[in-house]
């Protein structure tokens, strides 16, 4: 097995191994603390994107022979669960906020790799590198668009710097760039 020489990449391939799990548990608590037929069938949907992305950053983690980490999957099962027991307490706005700013920041973990990936002139994982951001920027959306009329919205991007005018990432689903051009998404100056 070819074995990579990136730090910043390995443990970004490592934190979202980990974190696309606590991510799953979230929306399981997520979709069971909702009453509406259609926002559980959503939320599962995104719940079973997260259990996809899991295994293909697993699959190309063990092309580079890169290891799991013990202290991530522990931090991340931990925070998971939290999560999904909160979902049943901290009343309605809340879950969707917070999922939608999760996943607003999550988009770029994969822009990046990309990015990390190309810089040592690897180019094989492009494609579906691109595709996990595009999910990721999907779910944000799909999550603003229930909470963007609300009245606690402007409190929240005021306090936690994510709404309706900010985001952590700078894709525009009606403007996508092709994958051989994304790499103006997530760069970091």
């Amino acid at each position: 097995m070819p074995k990579i020489n990136h730090t910043e990449l390995i443990d970004l391939l490592q934190q979202a191994y980990s974190a696309e799990r606590a991510a799953a548990f979230a929306y399981i608590g997520h979709a069971r603390s909702v009453k509406n037929a259609d926002e559980k069938k959503a939320i599962k949907q995104i719940e079973d994107d997260e259990w996809h992305h899991r295994i293909t950053v697993l699959k190309i983690m063990e092309q580079y022979d890169i290891p799991i980490s013990k202290y991530y999957e522990f931090r991340f099962y931990v925070i998971g669960k939290i999560i999904w027991y909160s979902c049943y307490v901290i009343g309605w706005f809340m879950p969707y906020y917070f999922a939608g700013r999760l996943e607003s920041g999550n988009v770029c973990e994969y822009f990046r790799m990309k990015q990390f990936f190309n810089s040592l002139g690897i180019k094989e994982h492009d494609v579906i590198l691109y595709e996990m951001g595009i999910k990721e920027k999907e779910h944000e959306v799909y999550f603003l668009e229930r909470i963007k009329n609300k009245k606690m919205l402007p409190v929240f991007e005021k306090i936690f710097n994510w709404g309706n005018k900010r985001s952590f990432n700078n894709i525009d689903l009606d403007k996508k760039y092709p994958v051989e051009r994304s790499d103006v998404y997530c760069k970091k100056d």
